[in-house]
């Protein structure tokens, strides 16, 4: 139905101006699309986006996340090349590693899927891990993995870039603009509604991140999505030393794992999976964290016991019970696109996800694409579980 002159009319409303959000909008904008993204904070990527200590790579445990993330890896380091523009993008790579035989069984069998899939992904041994990263502790060292083509780069430098991509190309960017309400007709929303506006769509992207859950609600749909809380820091600048992202995957008594890795400006960033679960919406630092992830930190790493910590915060993983995106129609509502639960990994999966969300839009899904949103399609059982979170 056509929506009344009075109403600003849409071909795409995208809820959320995040990792996810903000590149389909610019790629949406690009293909012509007619576009508006409403956020309820100030500016571009100050949700969780700007939490995010900015590892991004393709080392993941299903074809979905690893497919998308290789595409997200292609536009991350080809950036500053196609478009002159800096996103602090390093190319370093990620370093899983293994002291004990369950992560090293875990890390070995997930080579056949990583590598079948087109990822550059190999086993080392002790010694070939501690030619990388002499840092590393030897003792009890079984070896790990190692993936050279994922890196790091700016989150909130990203966004603004991607943010700025999509003006340019005719996206409209609504900030302190919180939806309020979807008004349906016949299945279908037909109008978006926020305190200060009252917009009318063919198409609603639900891009809200940890709020993606009562955002759904608004329009009937459920979706599995719940806010967990995860701590992360910086230290102190200091003399390059290390150039891989370090993860350890061993759970432990109140973790499940932890990572860090060295920025270009010297700074150590780490952060540290909670076990069990911090749900919620708090975002208060706790007194819990630092001797947490230190303790295990200078296990893997003696080298860093002398390091100052400058600064800590809490920031928002938007969980799944499976650890999956859910990307796809949902059902309820016709024209209502789910782009919701990254887990914490919104940033790594944002460029190649508003690739996939394009081509859904404009219903023309490759082979490939359907393969992928078979994985994290909405109406799934949520029975299986990711094994690199």
């Amino acid at each position: 139905m056509t929506q009344p002159t009075s109403i600003p009319h849409y071909d795409v409303i995208i809820l959320g101006a995040g990792s996810v959000g903000t590149p389909s909008a610019m790629y949406l904008a690009e293909a012509g699309y007619k576009v508006l993204v409403l956020d309820p904070g100030a500016s571009v990527g100050q949700g969780s986006n700007k939490k995010a200590i900015g590892g991004i790579r393709a080392t993941h445990s299903d074809p979905a996340k690893i497919r998308l993330c290789l595409r997200s890896l292609e536009i991350f380091s080809n950036w500053e090349k196609w478009y002159g523009e800096d996103i602090e993008w390093v190319q370093n790579g990620y370093m899983f590693m293994a002291y004990r035989e369950r992560e090293q069984k875990i890390l070995q069998d997930l080579l056949v899927t990583q590598k079948s899939y087109g990822l550059n992904i190999d086993w080392y041994d002790p010694q070939q891990l501690l030619d990388i990263v002499p840092d590393l502790n030897p003792e009890g060292l079984l070896g790990g993995t190692f993936s050279p083509e994922d890196g790091s780069a700016s989150p909130l430098l990203s966004a603004h870039r991607f943010y700025e991509h999509a003006c340019r190309a005719g996206a409209d960017f609504h900030f302190h603009e919180p939806v309020t309400k979807m008004i349906t007709r016949s299945g279908k929303i037909v109008a978006v509604e926020t305190p200060t506006g009252t917009y009318g769509a063919d198409v609603v992207i639900n891009a809200a991140g940890a709020w993606a859950r009562p955002v759904a609600q608004l329009v009937g749909v459920d979706v599995p999505v719940n806010p967990d809380s995860h701590e992360s820091a910086v230290t102190e600048a200091v003399a390059d030393f290390l150039k891989p992202m370090i993860v350890d995957i061993r759970p432990m008594p109140g973790s499940s794992n932890y990572y860090f890795y060295q920025h270009r400006t010297g700074q150590i960033f780490f952060c540290i999976t909670p076990s069990p679960n911090i749900w919620g919406f708090d975002t208060e630092e706790t007194s819990e964290f630092l001797p947490m992830v230190t303790r295990r930190m200078v296990e893997v790493m003696p080298r860093l016991k002398n390091l100052r910590v400058r600064r800590t915060w809490r920031g928002l993983y938007p969980m799944t019970p499976d650890g999956f995106p859910i990307v796809g129609w949902a059902e309820e509502v016709e024209n209502f696109l789910l782009a919701v639960g990254m887990c914490g990994q919104g940033y790594m999966l944002g460029p190649g996800l508003g690739e996939l969300i394009l081509r859904l839009v404009q219903n023309q899904l490759t082979e490939n694409d359907q393969e992928t949103l078979s994985f994290l399609k909405p109406t799934r059982q949520f029975a299986s579980q990711e094994l690199l979170k």
